[in-house]
């Protein structure tokens, strides 16, 4: 037997979750871009300062929305680490081209 109003519930999970899926897919894609002209520039790949501003401003947009702002800076924090990672290997990548 089958729930028709929880599989209307699951079905728009799915979909969110998808849209989060391609949502984080474009912006990795940028980021990467970043970490190469970052790589390119001789520029550090962490900006401590971006990322506190980052933070505080999508705190303030989780408040906004009704999302618990620990929750949406843990979340944002591990986005950012991975960042920095791809960045770091980028310029590994080329420093090691050189």
């Amino acid at each position: 037997m089958t729930d028709a109003t929880l599989t209307r519930f699951r079905q728009s999970i799915d979909n969110i979750d998808a849209a989060l899926v391609f949502m984080l897919a474009e912006r990795f894609k940028v980021t990467q871009a970043v970490g190469r002209y970052k790589a390119e520039s001789g520029l550090p790949p962490a900006d401590p300062g971006r990322e506190e501003a980052q933070i505080a401003r999508l705190r303030a947009l989780a408040q906004d929305a009704d999302l618990d702002p620990e929750f949406s800076e843990k979340f944002l924090r591990f986005i950012i680490d991975e960042v920095i990672r791809h960045h770091r290997q980028a310029q590994e990548a080329g420093t090691a081209g050189a």
